[in-house]
């Protein structure tokens, strides 16, 4: 049986990608690398909508976000965070690791936090230094409007702003240098269609002089001083994920060659039909704010999650994402991210009727289906 990924990370890898990075192993300090490393520079200038530098580090996005709360701040610096899901909780505990000071902001999963209530928080806490938001809550499948974030935050502070947007970039509309995001943080394995290793660090002008100019907390491996400084010459401090990057070279070109305002809109209608999909089987949206990178959804009424996941993982070869924390067994996650296309949305929908179907679970035939194939013929 042919297995197909619907999870938002790792998301499926295209054939051309693959056989980049199995071609033979080339050294990292040679200008054979070096040329690709710069186009990689160049093309992720592209995809971030920025002319900063966005550096690449061999981690996960976790990492990432690492790097850029223990470059950014120091002991005692008030860092606002906002908790909407398991990865916004995760702002918070880097935050609290590293600062020690951290305003932590919960929303309800599956909602997104206002312009209104992050302009109050800023008045509440005035010597923030920092505020970390979340664009695609990959747990919820919730998006946040950054971009009226950043304005809000803009105009009412002088914080750093740090946006996770580890599966929005490459599904949702972003410019890093117009809407004035000081970091922007993207993992390999979601929207470029790679497997998991890297994490890509967009740096704003403003945050690169207090990285280069800071004194605090002690770093090492998870340095953006030192990524700044080696990207400066398509370079990196330590030893990279070469094949990764290699396989990044095809996989941004691919981005490019399509033009990264048509793979916005993909993802914007890959969502859209998936939802209508969804919600013609009966099913209920998780979130009230819906990302276009992955769908959350209820479990239908009754339905066991384990029962559900077995017969369509084993029965139909389909993965997806089961709900987490309070939300475990009651919800799962449907991935459009990266490399999917109109007919994966028809496989996706049509693996559920079938899992419907061999459980027992009520709903009209075809319906799904028939759903996802208007919501593109009128698109």
């Amino acid at each position: 049986m042919k297995k197909r990924l619907f999870t938002p990370g790792p998301t499926p890898v295209p054939e051309n990608v693959m056989l980049r990075m199995a071609a033979p192993i080339i050294h990292h300090r040679n200008p054979e690398f070096m040329e690709i490393l710069e186009r990689v520079h160049q093309d992720l200038q592209y995809l971030f909508r920025t002319t900063q530098p966005v550096v690449v580090m061999t981690c996960s996005g976790t990492g990432g976000m690492e790097a850029a709360i223990s470059s950014l701040f120091t002991r005692g610096d008030k860092v606002i965070t906002v908790n909407g899901g398991k990865f916004g909780e995760r702002w918070g505990e880097l935050a609290r690791i590293f600062t020690g000071n951290c305003v932590e902001e919960k929303v309800a999963w599956g909602s997104a936090i206002t312009t209104e209530r992050m302009v109050e928080l800023l008045k509440e806490h005035p010597g923030a230094m920092g505020v970390c938001i979340t664009h695609s809550e990959t747990s919820t499948g919730t998006a946040s409007d950054v971009k009226a974030l950043c304005a809000a935050i803009h105009e009412h502070s002088d914080a750093l702003i740090l946006v996770d947007g580890i599966t929005a970039i490459g599904a949702h509309e972003f410019r890093f240098d117009d809407w004035g995001a000081d970091i922007c943080i993207t993992g390999s394995q979601k929207g470029l269609m790679m497997p998991p290793g890297l994490a890509l660090v967009a740096i704003s002008e403003r945050a690169q002089d207090v990285i280069n100019n800071r004194k605090g907390l002690p770093q090492y491996y998870l340095s953006l001083k030192k990524a700044l400084k080696s990207h400066a010459g398509n370079d990196t401090p330590f030893t990279p994920a070469v094949s990764l990057i290699i396989g990044l070279d095809e996989a941004l070109q691919m981005v490019r060659a399509e033009g990264i305002e048509n793979v916005w809109k993909r993802h914007e209608q890959l969502a859209e039909a998936c939802r209508l999909g969804c919600q013609a089987l009966g099913m209920e949206l998780f979130s009230e704010s819906p990302s276009y990178a992955v769908t959350a959804v209820w479990l239908p009424e009754g339905a066991d999650w384990k029962q559900f996941n077995n017969t369509l993982k084993i029965e139909n070869g389909i993965t997806v994402a089961a709900g987490q924390d309070d939300f475990k067994g009651k919800i799962f996650r449907i991935s459009h991210l990266g490399y999917y296309d109109e007919l994966d949305m028809l496989t996706m929908l049509g693996g559920l009727e079938r899992t419907f179907s061999m459980m027992g679970i009520p709903f009209e035939h075809g319906a799904g289906i028939t759903a996802v194939q208007q919501a593109f013929l009128e698109a």
